[in-house]
């Protein structure tokens, strides 16, 4: 939102021609923009602007914009920021494992290292987010924060975001899950042309940061989420009964009933957490099949749009709002 200074430089970096395709079209997602972001992306060529009617977050928006390219005919969709973070010049080594039949989903790897105006709590942050996502989808992206990223329309139609926050750590999870081909390549990034919105300061970010990967866990690994809680409770107590098991042997077991009392309380804890994972899982399993229903739901609308009007290649999404 509110990018109308930024939005024309980030525009005339964006290719019109990328080798592979036969129609480039420009997307811009206004998330209720209160500048001149909208006349602004009209002045300079924009194809398609979706505004939604408020702000609604960086997650809102993605998700917005890949439905309506989908509905335009979109065989492939590049994502990037309207901030001109990322080098527009990386469009046709993004796109390249998707036409080669690598890969459905490419994310754009950024040299964090030596990206100069990331703080290094910051740059610690994106490397450990990283690492998240490749505990818990058994992936290998370089760099899961990363936002510049190019979808096949197959892929597109799979992806559900559930965390308000950010779009960037989910999907990579959810294309591991899903067993949708996921790549990487190095990509340049621009000089920073405004402080980040996302993170305002540095304690919200990390607060913010270990509520998503909390929440990825919960999400899409309950089951061995709170099972590894539940042992991590039921430990003490173990350790606790086998401390009064060794006094009463000894014959002092009264002095020391108190642990036996305390082992039983963390006992009920972990089997609740316990039985929180099971429900929690079949609650995932349930999700599941509804995304499946909905993902045939969705083919056979696209299938009768493409009936009456031919598919375009698009692959270029600015979203207006920050991508980290």
């Amino acid at each position: 939102m509110n990018e109308e200074v930024t939005l024309p430089i980030t525009l005339a970096d964006l290719p019109r021609k990328v080798l592979g395709f036969d129609v480039v079209e420009w997307m811009v997602i206004d998330d209720g923009s209160t500048d001149r972001t909208v006349e602004v992306a009209k002045e300079n060529g924009v194809d398609h602007i979706v505004s939604l009617p408020h702000n609604q977050g960086l997650a809102k928006a993605f998700m917005a914009g890949i439905e309506a390219s989908l509905r335009l005919g979109a065989d492939v969709i590049v994502n990037t920021d309207a901030d001109n973070q990322y080098r527009a010049s990386g469009i046709p080594d993004l796109v390249q494992p998707i036409l080669d039949r690598q890969a459905l989903i490419v994310i754009g790897a950024r040299p964090i290292d030596t990206i100069e105006h990331f703080s290094p709590i910051k740059k610690f942050l994106q490397k450990f987010g990283s690492w998240v996502v490749k505990f818990a989808s058994g992936t290998q992206v370089a760099d899961a924060p990363s936002g510049f990223r190019a979808i096949h329309r197959d892929a597109a139609m799979r992806l559900n975001v559930f965390n308000p926050y950010t779009y960037t750590l989910e999907t990579i999870i959810q294309a591991g899950r899903k067993n949708i081909p996921i790549a990487s390549v190095p990509i340049e990034v621009n000089g920073d042309l405004r402080p980040s919105r996302l993170v305002k300061s540095i304690p919200s970010y990390v607060r913010r940061s270990l509520i998503t990967v909390v929440r990825i866990f919960i999400v899409y690994s309950p089951l061995r989420f709170f099972l590894s809680i539940a042992v991590i409770v039921a430990l003490p107590g173990i350790l606790m009964t086998l401390r009064f098991l060794y006094h009463f042997s000894r014959g002092s077991g009264e002095g020391n009933i108190q642990s036996l009392i305390l082992s039983g309380a963390l006992f009920a804890i972990a089997g609740i957490l316990a039985i929180g994972g099971i429900l929690a899982d079949l609650i995932a399993t349930n999700r599941q099949i509804l995304e499946d229903i909905k993902l045939n739901q969705l083919k056979d609308s696209l299938e009768r749009h493409d009936l009456d009007r031919p598919r375009q290649n698009t692959p270029e999404a600015v979203d207006t709002h920050e991508i980290l």
